[in-house]
């Protein structure tokens, strides 16, 4: 049977075909989809949305020790999140097999920066391997959890965004009914001091043998054509370089990547005039080749950042990439990044926006938008849940400051509090500062196409489930100052700043309505009865274009330039009644109230 797949697609049906029985992750383009596609296979998968990575990691590191085939899906920052239990999980070894899918992003198209983790592979000493396109991403799938009982550890199996999310035909088997092995109680699972030398001895004996295993398997393969120009390339660098090359040079094709094959490597550059190394994004392949003996062209000629593409390759080899349209660029409309229209968001920006002596710290998820105009909100982001923890400590500085006034408002969403912020907002509590503390709460995890978490109230395979109450979670971490409100209410929302700010401890404001964009649940649909009920229009004839409401940057709202007044696509509007509260002139009304 074959079908048409992505990358993020055949991996889910690798590990269906591989007899996997549970699977756990954290949402994260270009990730998301492994787990969600896995979801589907829910007579044989029991497949769950986790809180963050390292929970997820943990909960398949379980599994795998109580006898089950299993895996975690994760973006590239994701596993920074997650290598406290991977390493430890390399030293203890599996029962039954686990892939770690690490999905990187060379050019950051969605992510705050841009890291190789292959050099996770190397650091915690695990098999990796690096599929091109969507067949080797559901093959190696496959193989990964032979190696993984084979030699009894965790594999990392990388993806990038471009084999994740593009399609190619998958020639697809059945599903091989492994069965969960019999667990047996054993001290090898336990790493305290006594213990870990001889694991540790453990992990290098492995790495012999997968040294040999990397020289032998057919996932590194030579295609010997003319043997002026060699290239040896990786995952999609490989189908790059294919494109520019075609059979006009011989290539070393690495699908197995760590440890590298150094004999197949040696023997590759000692039959090529010229070797290219092409390869996203650090010189990881290149190091080796040169250690090996052999010079090469790798990150002296190619960028260090960003995507090989055949485009980037041509330029880099050949001066000029193939010949096309040009365009001026200062003819492009920019279309930076922006708020829905009727994105909950909006009504507790516009009310945030003109308070003074406010340091705003934001945090990784839609409402990151609020730094950018109109709102101008937001003063520094890291990373998942850094932004109370942040926040905490400038705000401990800033009262060090003699007459500093300065108040920190720390924001962050739903999902993300559940991630990682309830250990920075105990660290607010616990350490007292009198910071500012919100959390967005839009229902669902927004950012990466509304995944179910928590706080919703269903499992990721329609589970009804207990659903966190963030009210009462906050309470019970410690905190006595806390308001719930309508973020589209604008009253509300300065009543809860003003509230907040005249305390001289911490406060939560938890902003409660759904996003604009989510199918709403029966219990959704109880709770917000007039959700989206009515449109907003502009009365023309009190519209006097002062832009009071074009300030509020929702995309509904457009400026007819010729008669200067406002108007509403009706199309895009929702009736959030954001800009009919900033309207001093009740130019703007309800359609049908």
């Amino acid at each position: 049977m074959r079908k048409l797949l992505t990358g993020n697609e055949a991996i889910a049906r690798g590990a269906w075909e591989a007899g996997v029985k549970y699977a756990s992750a954290y949402p994260g383009t270009p990730s998301t989809e492994i787990l969600e596609t896995t979801a589907l296979y829910v007579d044989d998968i029991l497949a769950e949305w986790a809180p963050n990575e390292k929970v997820a990691i943990e909960a398949v590191i379980g599994a795998s020790f109580a006898g089950a085939r299993t895996f975690a899906a994760m973006k590239h920052v994701g596993v920074n999140v997650a290598a406290d239990p991977l390493f430890t999980f390399s030293y203890t070894g599996v029962n039954g097999g686990m892939v770690l899918i690490s999905a990187d992003e060379p050019g950051y198209h969605s992510s705050q920066n841009e890291q190789d983790n292959r050099n996770y592979a190397k650091f915690a000493k695990i098999p990796m391997l690096e599929p091109s396109d969507s067949q080797e991403s559901k093959d190696m799938m496959k193989s990964a959890f032979s190696i993984s009982e084979k030699y009894n550890t965790p594999v990392l199996l990388r993806m990038t965004t471009r084999v994740c999310h593009s399609k190619s035909i998958v020639e697809c088997g059945e599903r091989d009914e492994v069965g969960i092995m019999e667990y047996t109680k054993s001290l090898d699972k336990f790493p305290i001091p006594a213990f870990v030398g001889g694991m540790r001895a453990r992990v290098e004996e492995r790495q012999v043998l997968l040294k040999d295993f990397s020289n032998q398997t057919e996932l590194n393969f030579f295609e010997w054509n003319d043997c002026q120009v060699g290239v040896i390339a990786s995952g999609a660098c490989y189908k790059y370089a294919k494109e520019v090359f075609g059979d006009t040079v011989s290539y070393l094709k690495l699908g197995f990547t760590n440890p590298l094959p150094d004999e197949k490597i040696r023997e590759f550059c000692s039959k090529v005039e010229k070797v290219y190394v092409i390869e996203e994004v650090d010189p990881y392949i290149e190091e080796v080749v040169r250690i090996l003996g052999f010079d090469c062209f790798g990150k002296n000629l190619f960028p260090n950042t960003g995507e090989m593409t055949p485009d980037t390759i041509r330029k880099a080899i050949y001066g000029k990439t193939f010949d096309h349209v040009e365009t001026e660029a200062s003819k492009v409309v920019p279309r930076p990044p922006i708020l829905c229209a009727g994105c909950p968001h909006r009504g507790f920006f516009v009310g945030l926006k003109n308070r003074k002596n406010i340091v705003v710290a934001s945090d990784i998820g839609c409402y990151s938008l609020g730094f950018a105009d109109p709102y101008k909100v937001g003063d520094w982001c890291v990373c998942m849940g850094a932004s109370m923890s942040s926040g905490h400590g400038a705000q401990q500085v800033f009262d060090m400051v003699e007459n500093s006034n300065k108040r920190v408002v720390s924001i962050l969403g739903d999902s993300t509090f559940l991630h990682s912020g309830m250990n920075s907002l105990l660290d607010v509590v616990y350490n007292g500062s009198k910071t500012v503390n919100v959390i967005l709460d839009n229902r669902i995890t927004g950012m990466t196409g509304h995944q179910e978490n928590p706080a919703s109230g269903y499992t990721l395979q329609g589970k009804k489930t207990k659903e966190i109450n963030l009210e009462k979670l906050v309470r019970a971490l410690g905190f006595e100052h806390v308001m719930v409100i309508n973020p589209n209410d604008i009253t509300a929302v300065q009543h809860a700043l003003d509230w907040a700010l005249s305390l001289d401890e911490a406060s939560v404001i938890i902003t409660r309505w759904p996003c604009v964009l989510k199918t709403l649940s029966t219990e959704d649909k109880n709770e917000f009865k007039e959700v989206f009920k009515n449109k907003c229009t502009v009365l023309e004839e009190k519209c006097t274009g002062c832009r009071a409401c074009i300030r509020t940057g929702c995309p509904a709202l457009f400026l007819d330039k010729a008669n200067k007044k406002v108007s509403i696509d009706v199309n895009s509007c929702v009736g959030c009644e954001v800009c009919l509260q900033v309207c001093k002139l009740d130019a703007i009304v309800k359609v049908g109230v």
